[in-house]
């Protein structure tokens, strides 16, 4: 995940660059940026339906070979139509990599133990950022932006060689979920050999998980934190730059803040969501409702953005309504996963990942339509406009999400 989030912000971090070599308005550079997610949600489900089926590592194998290939043709040259398809095509093989790597993750954990391995994936994506910004941004100004794309393509190729080597299924894959069967006592008639009550129940169907409350509550939460996440690949250094006035080096510090305090609140949901369960509390309260308050919190650090006073102030509300907002990935993923029972699992998380993902294929676009037409303005209500979005997350996480009480629902209503 460290390799997949250098890929997706390498453009971010050289978006002045990339928008003066190759004459971009920023509409076009949002544009562009929003065609990395165009097959990215597609790619999404359709793997994450054939994860249920396929070795994990082999899926993920050819996925991170793909994002180096991915690379190559824009670093060797091209302008903004190569730009564009590229950027497609590297939406389409990192879109179901997220989904797929909590998987493989997580398949060597039982259920109550999921959600600190959950979380150090999910880390991956804010120290990829951060690990990558200083380097590829040092990079991209004394070598230029196309040799900082020969950079992140090596590290794939170096993380696929490691992971061929070392990678493997985990044993808890194929383990029956809690919620998979209803048990029955062998002395029950129910369970005679040769009565129709002995066969053995129809796989949970997908329309069944995708209808339930948390399902749906997730994915809306989800949607509005990774409108964030997205934010911050795209825009924020040019926030940083041009809608606070930061100097570039200052600016390339400060990128790294909102995500430095996302992996804080990540770890700390993680300890706090695990506690909580240890002690007997139900995940809608350990899950949904810790949850919602993360958006919460990024919502009011976005909407007190334009009261704030001065630049120090705004960036600190910046700051902490980005990383607050854009850290919900654990409680989506591991929410989804008592949901779901194991066959069904991998397509439940690409779909529902599919689904969030085209917030990155709107929000890039929007953001630079603004840009364009209020100035300096423009990155103003890209803020506000976020924090609405957040809060709206918060909501749908505090009312809808309570996976072991859908789990019950869906897999009862199977059994009927």
């Amino acid at each position: 995940m460290m390799v997949n989030f250098a890929d997706k912000a390498v453009l971010g971090l050289a978006a002045e660059e990339i928008r003066a070599d190759l004459d971009l308005t920023a509409t076009q550079f949002g544009l562009a940026n929003s065609a990395f997610f165009l097959m990215f949600s597609v790619a999404g489900a359709a793997v994450g339906l054939l994860a249920d089926r396929v070795s994990l590592k082999w899926l993920l194998l050819v996925m991170a070979l793909l994002w180096s290939v991915a690379q190559v043709p824009t670093a060797l040259g091209g302008g903004l139509g190569v730009l564009i398809a590229t950027r497609v095509l590297l939406g389409a093989a990192e879109g179901p990599a997220f989904p797929v790597a909590q998987q493989a993750a997580l398949s060597w954990f039982p259920d109550h133990r999921r959600n600190l391995p959950g979380a150090l994936i999910t880390l991956g994506v804010t120290l990829g950022v951060i690990t990558a910004a200083p380097g590829l941004s040092w990079v991209i100004q004394h070598h230029g932006w196309r040799a900082a794309l020969w950079v992140v393509a090596a590290a794939g190729l170096v993380w696929a060689v490691a992971w061929f080597l070392l990678g493997a299924d985990g044993r808890h894959r194929d383990a029956t979920a809690p919620t998979d069967t209803v048990s029955m006592p062998i002395e029950s008639p129910a369970c005679t050999a040769g009565s129709p009550e002995s066969a053995v129940p129809p796989p949970l169907s997908y329309r069944r998980i995708f209808a339930s409350r948390t399902w749906i509550g997730t994915t809306v939460a989800y949607f509005t934190s990774y409108w964030a996440v997205a934010l911050m690949l795209v825009w924020l250094p040019s926030q940083l730059r041009h809608g606070l006035g930061h100097s570039a080096s200052a600016a390339g510090t400060l990128v790294v803040l909102p995500w430095a305090l996302g992996a804080a609140v990540l770890l700390g949901q993680a300890a706090l969501t695990g506690r909580l369960m240890r002690r007997g509390v139900s995940s809608r309260i350990a899950r949904g409702r810790v949850g919602a308050g993360l958006l919460l919190v990024g919502a009011t650090g976005c909407l007190g953005f334009p009261l704030a006073d001065g630049v120090a102030m705004k960036t600190a509300f910046l700051i902490v309504g980005l990383g607050f907002g854009g850290a919900f990935a654990t409680v989506a993923i591991t929410s989804v996963t008592e949901l779901a029972p194991a066959s069904r699992r991998g397509g439940a998380l690409g779909t529902m990942n599919a689904v969030v993902t085209t917030s990155g294929l709107l929000a890039p676009a929007v953001v630079g339509s603004l840009v364009d037409a209020q100035g300096s303005g423009g990155y103003q209500n890209s803020v506000v406009l976020t924090g609405l979005i957040l809060l709206v997350g918060a909501l749908a996480a505090y009312l809808l999400i309570d996976p072991a009480r859908d789990a019950v629902r869906t897999s009862a209503r199977r059994h009927l």
